[in-house]
């Protein structure tokens, strides 16, 4: 009898205090983790403005003490010997083997896929000179003569993605480019994807952070600038370089593109 009624007993379930306990612990632990993801993101964020410093440090000191620029420099394969098939099909080479540039102050893209050219070489000087960390081929991707594959042919960015670094001359477009607003450019560091199809990496919000912080905080003026609206809609206001601001009403879509004028 005493079996029977215990088997019969109602079951008892949470109270309303054990149930509140349970979602304000579910409650912390959701927030804890946005919370994580909020600093992570923000740090890496705060490393770009590390990394442009570094990179265009780095430039300087290799100008110093080269009398050239890397990638450019036209008697690179003296001091670190040389690749074979320079700017031509099927290039190769072991260690710090490498190519020439042409010694005219531009940073230019190979002149096809799997090539070497001024662009790749620019990075495997600089990690040759020990200016750098990493290693790097100085040959463009297989599928285009500026296709970069971060931590292969270029230096990698702690925003991750697939995320890193290119320099280019930008020329000095007196009207907007597909990319670009008008303005004097010239060589200038990229922080894109891997391939450079799409590129976008930061928020509009973040861009201008980073602009604000070493430079002028506005997408098409100073050294730090992004692509015109038509480019990138959602980061830049307008495709006019005199009024265009940073669209910060798109929160934390990803819509920009970095770009950094060199100085070099």
């Amino acid at each position: 009898m005493r079996h029977l009624i215990h088997k019969n007993r109602p079951q008892q379930g949470f109270s309303l205090i054990e149930l509140s306990i349970v979602l304000v612990i579910i409650g912390l632990l959701t927030g804890g983790i946005l919370t994580g993801q909020s600093l992570i993101r923000a740090s890496e964020v705060r490393s770009v403005a590390t990394e442009v410093a570094k990179y265009r440090t780095a430039v300087m000191s290799f100008r110093d003490q080269y009398k050239a620029l890397p990638g450019d420099m036209k008697n690179a394969t003296t001091f670190w010997g040389s690749m074979t098939n320079c700017g031509a099909a099927s290039p190769s080479g072991t260690g710090t083997q490498t190519c020439n540039g042409n010694n005219d102050r531009d940073i230019d893209a190979p002149a096809a896929a799997a090539q070497t050219g001024e662009m790749f070489g620019f990075w495997k000087h600089l990690a040759n000179a020990d200016l750098i960390e990493g290693t790097y081929t100085g040959i463009a991707g297989p599928n285009g003569s500026a296709e970069s594959i971060t931590g292969v042919n270029v230096p990698p960015s702690k925003l991750g993605a697939d995320s890193g670094y290119r320099v280019l001359n930008q020329g000095n477009p007196t009207v907007n480019t597909t990319w670009l607003f008008a303005g004097n450019y010239g060589n200038a560091f990229m922080l894109g994807n891997r391939s450079g199809g799409d590129d976008a990496v930061l928020s509009a919000e973040e861009m201008w952070g980073i602009d604000t912080k070493l430079d002028d905080g506005y997408p098409a003026q100073g050294f730090i600038f992004s692509a015109h609206a038509t480019r990138r809609p959602g980061c830049a206001t307008t495709d006019d370089p005199n009024t265009a601001k940073y669209d910060l009403t798109t929160g934390s879509q990803i819509r920009c593109t970095l770009f950094a004028k060199s100085g070099f």
